[in-house]
């Protein structure tokens, strides 16, 4: 008889498909900045990269007394500092 005609359950259930793809749709853009907000902050907290086979500073500074640029004086001052400050956390500026 009059077909067609009014709301039946499939306006209802064509909303609720609609309603669930937006939540779908928020959920992922809402998990993809969390995801780079990490990432960002992570990198922060790590500081800046040092390549692995990077020589350390006392090994620096052993080689420089080697070549001469610094004297022996020098030298041992700058290591006794250095070997001093190895135990202690050089704290980060504010």
């Amino acid at each position: 008889m009059m077909w067609g005609y009014g709301f039946g359950w499939g306006w209802l259930m064509m909303g609720f498909g609609m309603v669930l793809w937006i939540a779908l749709l928020v959920v992922l853009v809402w998990t993809i900045i969390r995801g780079f907000e990490k990432k960002a902050s992570d990198s922060r907290l790590q500081g800046p990269a040092t390549p692995a086979n990077s020589p350390s500073v006392l090994e620096t500074l052993r080689q420089r007394y080697a070549r001469g640029e610094i004297d022996t004086a020098t030298f041992e001052q700058m290591r006794e500092r250095l070997e001093a400050s190895a135990g202690q956390e050089i704290p980060l500026g504010r």
